[in-house]
């Protein structure tokens, strides 16, 4: 598929996923301890492929998109969205990840982006995977005009271990809690074999 034909498709798939169901805001998470210390040279919105690296991530290739809005369901634009995430192997590329893996080498691991007019950003990274005492997740960060740092986590639909994950249960709520859980579905319309999902961010 030519970048065209991806982008069209990308619009298509957001216009077909669903509305949220309601303008309360996203529950804020903790940051973790595995935000790096300093960013990569690479930190653009493709985790996937890393400059300079002739390899591709390991890993199920996942689109994540979505949009940034007030309490008022108007998009926030110009507002700086980061994600950092494990890799395949359930390795982050920090210092103090010390399990006794080695780091994938051609996942970036950090990414950022800028949201557009319409409020919208979007990530090419991998489905999240779980490691020791953590549901598969990936973190996020939002730098938006007139808005202190916001901080959350996104989930997977179905994992088993949602259940017992400690910092998604702290949202007592389990209506304000599903808010942080998203459903990652084929999208062969975007990449052949690759999965995507819609994560909308309510500030």
């Amino acid at each position: 598929m030519n970048g065209v034909a991806a982008c069209a498709a990308l619009i298509g798939f957001y216009r077909r996923a669903p509305a949220l169901a309601a303008l309360g805001a996203t529950p804020q998470q903790g940051e973790g301890p595995f935000y790096p210390v300093n960013l990569p040279l690479d930190s653009d919105n493709d985790l996937v492929r890393v400059s300079g690296v002739a390899a591709s991530a390991q890993g199920t290739v996942t689109h994540v998109l979505g949009r940034i809005l007030d309490r008022l369901g108007r998009p926030i634009s110009g507002a700086r969205v980061e994600i950092w995430q494990c890799d395949a192997k359930g390795r982050y590329h920090h210092p103090g990840d010390r399990r006794g893996v080695s780091p994938d080498e051609a996942f970036q691991g950090f990414g950022a982006t800028v949201t557009d007019g319409q409020g919208a950003y979007r990530f090419r990274t991998i489905r999240p995977v779980p490691y020791p005492r953590r549901t598969p997740h990936i973190h996020f960060a939002v730098l938006a005009p007139g808005y202190e740092r916001f901080i959350t986590q996104m989930y997977v639909a179905g994992e088993p271990d949602n259940a017992r994950d400690r910092p998604l249960n702290s949202v007592r709520d389990r209506n304000i809690r599903a808010r942080l859980i998203v459903a990652l579905d084929p999208a062969p319309g975007i990449e052949d074999g690759a999965l995507a999902g819609t994560f909308d961010i309510v500030l």
